[in-house]
């Protein structure tokens, strides 16, 4: 239920810095140096071989301290507590991310137990994870948990284009299927209360908007810039989309049903294999369907998001056999108490998710066979 305390206070909310561009790994110490001398270094093995091992060498030649604490995959509250225990023992000052959201969701929960800073160095463009002050947890199992918010958004966030121009560009798809949703959801929460706990701003609005601007100008262009690893304009303004402007949205503009379904769908099992932002893409299509969006609008969006392949339909989702069933255990979740579906303005319940559901995939379908997108 939109405002139910009847706030009237607003709040905007975000990192104290965000750097972003090519090569700014090697000026870590530069950036960070403020924040102290002997940083638990979050990373999972793949991601020390691409940037771990510059990273600690840009460091280390600086005369600062690393423990290297390697990630497990989950960021679950058993990893969180086994790192936190070894950054406790370690005596660590401040704790960095370095690499995806998972990651960056548990440096900063371990960050938030320590009561030390935190420093986010993401090596893709694939979450809005960076700038915001919570984190997503699952279960070790891979299923969502809960939200867990902290007092303070992460010190600093720098964002290295050279490196994330490497990742593959499944990773900027997903960041942009993520990104894509903020507005789309924000316009549907403005009048209940943030991440914050208040109201959103002019502000929050506005950057929202640009996100999704940047996104129909750029992401397609961007894509294609990945799969040639070149950081170009367009390359640096869908990062900086898909970290900045998105992280910076969702937290002071508000979530609402694209991210709910997306919660809804961890319950699926053969969904796992889906990154965050794919998962969000049918959401959008979702929220649309409730959003009474007419036929002009929703092609608008499917079409940006099939450019970069990002999934539509239950068949593109790997669930192309999913049952009535599944579809309302979805829903449940969806609707689950203290879930952000609860800041749409329109009337909502598991019976309405349900069909809106089913009904963005008959969308989607729709559009593939009108348009005869395969052969594009």
């Amino acid at each position: 239920m939109p405002n139910p305390k009847h706030l009237t206070e607003r709040i905007f909310q975000s990192p104290s810095k965000y750097i972003q561009g090519p090569n700014a790994i090697k000026n870590a110490a530069k950036y960070l140096g403020s924040l102290g001398r002997s940083p638990l270094l979050t990373v999972d093995n793949i991601v020390y071989e691409i940037a771990g091992r510059q990273l600690i060498s840009a460091l280390e030649s600086a005369e600062f301290k690393v423990t290297r604490g390697t990630f497990g995959g989950e960021a679950s509250t058993e990893e969180i507590n086994r790192l936190t225990t070894l950054g406790r023992d370690s005596q660590v000052d401040f704790v960095i991310a370095l690499g995806g959201g998972k990651t960056i969701d548990t440096a900063k929960a371990i960050a938030d137990q320590l009561q030390v800073q935190v420093a986010v160095l993401p090596t893709t463009a694939s979450t809005d994870a960076p700038c915001s002050a919570l984190s997503v947890i699952y279960t070790p199992g891979g299923e969502f948990d809960k939200y867990t918010f902290y007092d303070k958004n992460p010190t600093i966030v720098l964002v290295d284009t050279s490196v994330i121009v490497k990742a593959p560009p499944r990773f900027l798809a997903a960041g942009i299927g993520d990104a894509l949703a903020t507005n789309v959801e924000a316009r549907r929460s403005k009048t209940s209360p943030n991440f914050g706990g208040l109201l959103p701003t002019e502000v929050s609005e506005a950057i929202c908007t640009k996100c999704e601007d940047i996104l129909f100008k750029y992401g397609k262009q961007a894509y294609e810039a990945n799969k040639a690893q070149a950081v170009t304009p367009a390359f640096e303004a869908v990062v900086e989309a898909n970290t900045l402007c998105s992280g910076l949205g969702f937290e002071s503009g508000g979530l609402a049903a694209a991210h709910a379904i997306h919660n809804g769908f961890t319950a699926i099992h053969a969904m796992h294999g889906l990154m965050h932002g794919e998962k969000v893409a049918f959401g959008i299509v979702c929220q649309l369907v409730l959003d009474g969006a007419d036929i002009a609008e929703l092609d608008r969006y499917i079409s940006l998001m099939l450019s970069v392949d990002l999934p539509v339909t239950f068949e593109q989702l790997g669930i192309p056999k999913v049952t009535d069933e599944e579809i309302r255990s979805v829903a449940k979740l969806a609707c689950a108490p203290g879930e952000t579906i609860w800041n749409m303005e329109t009337a909502i319940n598991e019976d309405i998710v349900y069909h809106a559901i089913k009904g963005a995939n008959a969308a989607s379908v729709s559009y593939i066979k009108r348009t005869d997108w395969t052969k594009q």
